[in-house]
């Protein structure tokens, strides 16, 4: 495992890098990306001016209830689903085609319904992440084995409580692989919402900045972006491998 780390950050490294190499000679012109090191130094300024916080907290704030919804309908829902064969055939092929599905076109529809505020936008990013939750749960609930199952039975748990002292213990290593791509597809659905209708928010912001050829605020916010992803997505693999490594997987 160290040497597969060691792999991926000389991969990252040797990437930023050879973009730094690019814009500063000129390769990569500054009209359209600015070099790593000055992304960087505008997003210290940026965070530390605070001009754009709000719009930060909104995002991020809005991100994190769309992945809370996710993660707690997806795994409600991938319990009762289990449990239900006939649903499950009938929804299986729902799931391998959901993200065909320009979730986006329903924006319109959705601020109908839910009117101009945050709403809309929370409901997308859950709607994106949940499918991913359900069926990695799913995949680990199919997992745990008949003798802990049997195990439930005679001692005549019932469905919930076989859930949360078994199940859900056992596929917690898949429900966190779910978890991790809810991350991602949360942000995604924020941000994305943000740049069809939003006066405000990192994806307003971004989208303003395009418009606007405003490097100095394009890229830092979507370096931002980046590191949020990747640094929860971390917490999440690491305790991933710590279960894993305890029940001698890893």
């Amino acid at each position: 495992m160290k040497r597969a780390l060691a792999w991926r950050i000389a991969i990252l490294a040797g990437c930023i890098i050879l973009l730094e190499v690019l814009c500063l000679t000129g390769v990569i012109d500054n009209i359209t990306m600015q070099p790593p090191h000055r992304m960087v130094v505008d997003l210290v300024v940026m965070l530390a001016s605070g001009s754009l916080n709000g719009a930060i907290a909104k995002t991020l704030g809005n991100a994190a209830v769309a992945f809370l919804i996710a993660v707690t309908l997806g795994v409600s829902s991938a319990i009762v689903i289990h449990r239900l064969r006939r649903v499950r055939d009938t929804l299986e092929p729902l799931f391998a085609t959901y993200y065909a599905i320009p979730v986006f076109a329903f924006y319109p529809l959705l601020i109908i319904l839910f009117g101009l505020g945050a709403a809309p936008q929370i409901f997308i990013g859950a709607m994106l992440g949940v499918v991913a939750v359900i069926v990695n749960t799913l995949n680990g609930l199919d997992r745990v084995p008949a003798v802990l199952l049997k195990t439930a039975r005679i001692h005549q748990m019932g469905m919930r409580e076989t859930a949360w002292r078994i199940t859900l213990p056992y596929a917690a290593p898949y429900i966190l692989t779910g978890a991790k791509l809810a991350v991602a597809y949360s942000l995604i659905g924020i941000i994305g919402a943000e740049f069809i209708m939003s006066n405000g928010g990192m994806g307003y912001e971004i989208s303003f900045a395009y418009n606007n050829f405003d490097n100095t605020t394009m890229y830092p916010l979507i370096l931002l972006i980046l590191l949020v992803s990747i640094s929860v997505n971390m917490l999440f693999a690491r305790r991933e491998k710590t279960i894993l490594a305890r029940r001698g997987l890893r």
